[in-house]
């Protein structure tokens, strides 16, 4: 069998770019060892957020959000979001500081924000108690997909129409180069010629680098959320709320409230070469969400008295840096990456499949992605348990007054 394009794993990343190098008229076979869209994402939090930290990154979340909001128009299959917008909240100077930052930096690359007033932060958000709230901004285009793997069912659906081969089950034992060219893969369904190979496999992206003899710096990290029995009082439409002090955020889901949190110390965990691990096994630790949760009990009473629902947790791919690795590996011919997903990858899944697959298809992304090159990583100097506490630090602050 021979492929244009073999993209492994089917995760947000794989699926969104599956299908539009499918659309862009690429044969392509899109491969998971396990179940398609079964892994970290459908576990993800399912927010879109368009205050970022940089000019391309903000650029991308308007893409990705626009893409949600047009995914039927565009694909012919319907997708639900809910256009909630969102609060980020401060309670402490610092933070406070850093809000407004991200304010004023985000207004100048575009993105719809403004720091509102304690009122208004209650008006929109009834179950918030703002009045103790340093400083509120408020992102009316944020919004949010109530079930994650929606957004992965229908991209699935929208690249088998384009004619995308989608194999599950089916394990890369091997990437085959000559002369620093990629020319295919070995699975365990046998071998697939095919000339570009994209490594969007996850928690298993470096073991897969590894295949093709390319280094990609990454660890993978637990991130847990849990989502609460109806609270009264609760309306889909309300505000996703992101905590920057606790580094938690917060939404509706199911009528009831979904918390999630970056933990102050997380655990990381080397998957690759585990055999038969699957994200069900990783381990959970209600213990880091409760305590958590607690801290945010002033600010949302309703949580004091909630039941538990659902607890669920999956592994980011984090970075030295905090950012994506999203392009073409120089050193070896055809051979790209879409990882490091820092907590974000689900909801930026929708612009990086866009514009990676032009960078693939066109040779030129639209909208310029070599901030996120691989070469800036390829020869990073940091052994194993300094990259791992730089990606620990990362993720720890994930909403960083120092950043």
């Amino acid at each position: 069998m021979s492929y244009d394009v073999v993209v492994i794993g089917a995760g947000a990343f794989g699926c969104s770019l599956a299908y539009h190098l499918g659309r862009a008229g690429q044969r392509v076979a899109l491969m998971d060892r396990v179940g398609v869209a079964s892994q970290t994402s459908p576990r993800a939090a399912g927010l879109f957020k368009h205050v970022q930290s940089t000019a391309t990154r903000t650029a991308l979340a308007a893409l990705s959000a626009r893409k949600v909001i047009n995914f039927e128009q565009e694909t012919g299959i319907p997708l639900a979001a809910v256009r909630s917008g969102s609060l980020m909240v401060a309670s402490g100077p610092a933070h406070a500081e850093y809000l407004e930052r991200e304010v004023g930096q985000a207004r100048a690359w575009g993105a719809r924000v403004e720091l509102v007033d304690a009122a208004t932060g209650s008006r929109l958000m009834p179950l918030l108690r703002a009045e103790k709230l340093l400083a509120i901004a408020h992102a009316p285009d944020d919004l949010y997909i109530d079930e994650p793997k929606q957004l992965l069912d229908a991209y699935l659906r929208a690249a088998v129409r384009a004619g995308v081969d989608v194999l599950p089950h089916t394990s890369v034992t091997g990437i085959r180069v000559e002369h620093g060219q990629i020319r295919g893969v070995v699975t365990s369904r046998g071998a697939t010629d095919a000339p570009v190979v994209v490594d969007a496999a996850g928690a298993w992206a470096r073991a897969v680098g590894a295949l093709a003899g390319a280094y990609l710096p990454v660890v993978s990290l637990r991130h847990q959320l849990y989502i609460t029995d109806p609270v009264d009082g609760m309306e889909p439409q309300f505000p996703i709320i992101r905590f920057v002090d606790a580094a938690v955020y917060a939404r509706p889901a199911r009528q009831g409230i979904m918390v999630g949190v970056f933990e102050a110390d997380p655990l990381p965990l080397d998957v690759g070469h585990r055999e038969g691990f699957s994200m069900e096994h990783t381990p959970l630790d209600f213990s880091v969400l409760a305590r958590s949760g607690t801290t945010i009990e002033e600010y949302v009473p309703a949580l004091k008295d909630a039941t538990v629902r659902e607890h669920r947790g999956g592994l980011l791919t984090m970075t030295a840096d905090g950012q994506f690795i999203a392009g073409p590996v120089a050193e070896i011919r055809g051979l790209w990456v879409v990882t490091g997903c820092n907590g974000s990858g689900f909801s930026f899944s929708p612009g990086l499949g866009q514009t990676v697959s032009e960078w693939i298809v066109d040779g030129a992304p639209s909208i310029d992605l070599n901030e996120f090159s691989p070469t800036r990583v390829s020869g990073q100097p940091l052994d194993e348990a300094q990259l791992t506490a730089a990606c620990v630090w990362q993720y720890a602050h994930y909403y960083n007054p120092a950043s």
